[in-house]
């Protein structure tokens, strides 16, 4: 663990650790939403994502600057990350490419990470910037989890449902539990013109659901009590959602901006799905935002 600081703003407060710049607690009114790293399932909360989301085909890629050699969601979350800005209710964390990070991703690159309480919100923000002098390849994504039943609430995990912004209907590929890879050419329906899916701890049995173009880029995990979180993730085309094999107390919200490796992609770094481009000196911003309630 690095250094852990905190951040308030009205009803809320949430606190970030600097190694891997993971958001650690997200609290409403006291009572704490977010997962807190029991190892008996997970021993993370809510890692950050870059410069891949999921997994290489036996974690490595060919890229025009060499081999990428990256494990499942890249290299963001092992690395120690300096706290650059703060307030009272903002914090930034930064990520330089160097020495440690180039053998496993030959690119420069700074990633910051700001996490801002606003109206009763978490935003989480992905600053990246192009600090080299070639094309810089990448995908972010986060991973935040949050307990099941939310805090104050008695319900059962199967009781608790995911609420989409309309009906639609929609088909996951499958993932394999062994390489980690997705397969867009076998899939098993979740919704049919639904815009509730219900919870079970079997239906993590696959592994990760994955979802494409989500309605208007929202979601809500919700029990019978009525607390839960909402997540809005414009900006980001695809939403992962899982929970630990067995029964863990916790459902993973993930926006991502890309995916694992298809089982239909070659090994080239720069044709995996959803991979966002920067010339040298441009940089991006993707944000989502996390309601409790």
């Amino acid at each position: 663990m690095g250094t852990v600081s905190g951040i308030a703003g009205g009803r809320v407060t949430a606190s970030v650790d600097s190694d891997g710049a993971q958001l650690t607690s997200l609290t409403l009114d006291g009572g704490e939403y977010l997962w807190q790293r029991d190892g008996r399932w997970w021993p993370r909360c809510a890692p950050v994502l870059f410069p891949i989301v999921g997994n290489l085909r036996a974690d490595r890629a060919r890229s025009a600057q060499g081999e990428v050699t990256l494990g499942r969601h890249g290299l963001a979350r092992i690395h120690e990350h300096e706290l650059v800005g703060s307030g009272a209710s903002h914090l930034t964390y930064e990520l330089r490419s160097s020495d440690a990070t180039r053998p496993a991703f030959p690119y420069d690159f700074c990633l910051r990470m700001t996490y801002r309480i606003a109206d009763d919100a978490l935003a989480q923000e992905f600053y990246v910037e192009n600090t080299g002098d070639v094309t810089l390849p990448f995908v972010v994504g986060g991973h935040p989890a949050f307990n099941v039943p939310a805090p104050g609430c008695a319900s059962d995990f199967s009781s608790w449902h995911l609420r989409f912004a309309e009906p639609w209907t929609y088909a996951s590929p499958t993932i394999s539990t062994e390489t980690g890879l997705l397969d867009f050419g076998d899939r098993f329906t979740l919704l049919e013109d639904s815009d509730t899916l219900g919870l079970t701890h079997e239906l993590f049995d696959v592994d990760t659901l994955t979802f494409e173009d989500v309605p208007q880029r929202t979601v809500t995990l919700v029990g019978p009590e009525g607390h839960g979180m909402r997540i809005d993730f414009d900006g980001f085309d695809y939403l992962g959602v899982w929970s630990a094999a067995g029964d863990a107390p916790f459902v993973a919200l993930e926006p991502w901006c890309g995916t694992a490796t298809r089982t239909d992609e070659d090994d080239v770094f720069e044709h995996k799905q959803g991979m966002l481009f920067l010339e040298p000196g441009e940089s991006l911003t993707k944000a989502f935002v996390m309601r409790p309630f």
